[in-house]
């Protein structure tokens, strides 16, 4: 028996098993030597922590022989509540933990040359569309993860779960850490990461975050400046005369001016303020221009969108519309080709490193006069080495044997399919050897169920669901014969074991969503109410009197 020494609303010592009571339990016997009535108006603290219902035993909760424990009493309604706040905290916890983990296996996945486990491979790409190679893979890796979990923490932005959001920046900002400064230096993504993140602490009302806000705008301004120009001249060239980061700097110099008003730098303050009015002002669309664009079949939102980008011309919104409505047509080409590129690549397998067989090699190969799957299987075993591969083709003896592989090959995914296809009709109640039979004539599964519907209904066997003699099936293939994942499976199977689909799956379809633009398409409606309560309280404020708090 072991003793645990009870404080607060009763005291005392309660002996126990720690093996066999639980929290409930506990809180049960507290309740009723302090004669609190109702258990569920019991806290219990260890340690600082919460003691919470579940299924462990006290000792699988770390609780020993001797601890001391306190008893306290809220309401019932309190009580359940805290529970549920602990619970929702565990919850967003473990989400954001899922958040980490899927980008961290996504970007590890897809930076490496691997054969993607998803019909889609990621790609970092520029704001023209054409893919970019950014130092070495653990660059590419950093670049990639950082830019995932900020397209997540963008759209919690957008569902107003700023602290959720906070929380995914910050692990994006670690991300990006990861990789070589010079790297980025051209790159506009982390500059904008740092003003989404004071952007949350304004949202959040924090002003504890004042000191480190100021150093984020700083590092975000000389960022802007570098990549952009310093009077916008280089996004002036790259975007042809439009106008995408206007709104963007807007946010910016509305948030310096917060944060020098709340350090009592009235006069910066006011300067970042009418700066921000001004470009705000810029943002305004007219209703008529807006009217006059939707007019021509385009939604509220795009129209929108398109005149807050090109400085409200009404010609270049329209321009670009149709613009964005081709590159979403050619996109969803370019996903098409690529998938039937991976879909190609997974024929082929894994190269003995488990990387996959390199397309372009490939077609170089094949436009010298090679057969492709002869030309693949030859890539796949020289680990895409070109030269290697055409020595083998060019040799005599070697090209025989990458036939014979092949052959193989191909007499092995025959018999699989056969071996789906008869262990699928047995499970439907054929009889086993009627299958096989049909089987052996028929070339498709809807011939086979005609024969086999023909010849006789279907109707369970025990020999339908028997395992006991496998080895006497004539069509029973062995699994080890087909254990070599890089010539036959493609990926290996373990890597989806891990996966957390859903969440991948999210961040995947955030990416998806995004465009070169998305970065800089911001409603500018919270913006413009945040610039006039600022400068209404500049104008109210003197030079001597102390500042509001957020």
């Amino acid at each position: 028996m072991a003793k645990l020494r009870i404080g607060g609303i009763w005291a005392g010592v309660i002996e126990l098993e720690l093996e066999n009571w639980t929290v409930i339990m506990l809180r049960e016997e507290v309740a009723k030597r302090s004669n609190a009535g109702v258990p569920d108006s019991i806290n219990l603290i260890c340690a600082g922590k919460l003691l919470k219902d579940g299924s462990e035993n006290l000792s699988q909760l770390g609780i020993k022989n001797n601890a001391k424990i306190l008893a306290s009493r809220v309401s019932v309604d309190e009580g359940k509540s805290l529970g549920n706040e602990l619970i929702a905290e565990e919850e967003r916890s473990r989400r954001l933990a899922r958040v980490k983990a899927a980008a961290t296996a996504l970007s590890k996945r897809h930076v490496d040359g691997s054969l993607p486990i998803e019909d889609f491979n990621i790609e970092l790409e520029n704001q023209g569309g054409q893919k970019v190679q950014l130092g070495t893979e653990t660059d590419q890796q950093a670049v990639m993860m950082g830019l995932m979990l900020h397209a997540n923490a963008k759209n919690l932005i957008k569902r107003q779960m700023y602290k959720d959001a906070l929380e995914v920046l910050t692990m994006g900002e670690e991300a990006f850490s990861l990789c070589d400064p010079k790297v980025l230096e051209f790159v506009d993504n982390v500059p904008i990461l740092q003003i989404d993140m004071v952007w949350c602490y304004f949202l959040l009302q924090d002003i504890s975050w004042l000191s480190v806000a100021g150093m984020r705008l700083k590092k975000a301004r000389e960022g802007l400046e570098r990549c952009h120009g310093k009077d916008l001249s280089r996004v002036r060239l790259l975007q042809a005369g439009c106008q995408p980061e206007l709104a963007l700097h807007m946010r910016l110099e509305l948030l310096e001016g917060v944060v020098a008003y709340h350090n009592g730098q009235f006069d910066e303050a006011r300067k970042a303020l009418n700066a921000a009015q001004a470009k705000f002002s810029q943002l305004e669309v007219p209703d008529e221009a807006l009217s006059h664009v939707m007019s021509m079949g385009f939604k509220e939102h795009n129209a929108r969108r398109a005149l807050r980008l090109n400085n409200q011309d009404i010609g270049s919104a329209v321009d670009f519309l149709f613009e964005e409505k081709a590159k979403r047509a050619k996109k969803r080409e370019d996903d098409i080709r690529h998938r039937k590129e991976l879909m190609e690549q997974k024929q082929y397998g894994l190269t003995p490193l488990k990387k996959a067989v390199n397309l372009e090699q490939l077609e170089a190969l094949v436009a010298i006069g090679f057969e492709k799957n002869l030309a693949a299987e030859a890539l796949r075993r020289n680990e895409n080495d070109f030269q290697k591969a055409l020595d083998d083709l060019t040799n005599p003896e070697t090209n025989s044997a990458i036939q014979l592989v092949i052959e193989s090959r191909k007499r092995k995914r025959q018999q699989l399919t056969l071996d789906r296809r008869i262990e699928g009709l047995v499970s439907m109640g054929f009889d086993r050897a009627a299958v096989v039979a049909a089987v052996q004539v028929c070339e498709t599964m809807e011939d086979t169920m005609s024969r086999l519907l023909s010849g006789s209904e279907p109707r369970p066997t025990t020999e339908a669901n028997s395992n006991e003699n496998p080895a006497s099936e004539p069509n029973n293939v062995n699994p080890d014969s087909l254990s070599n994942n890089y010539t036959v499976e493609g990926p290996s199977t373990s890597r989806e074991e891990d996966r957390d689909v859903e969440m991948e799956d999210e961040l995947a379809r955030e990416i998806e969503d995004g465009d070169a633009l998305s970065d800089y398409d911001i409603e500018v409606t919270k913006e413009g109410e945040a610039i006039k309560e600022y400068l209404t309280l500049l104008a109210s404020t003197n030079n001597g009197k102390k500042a509001l708090s957020l």
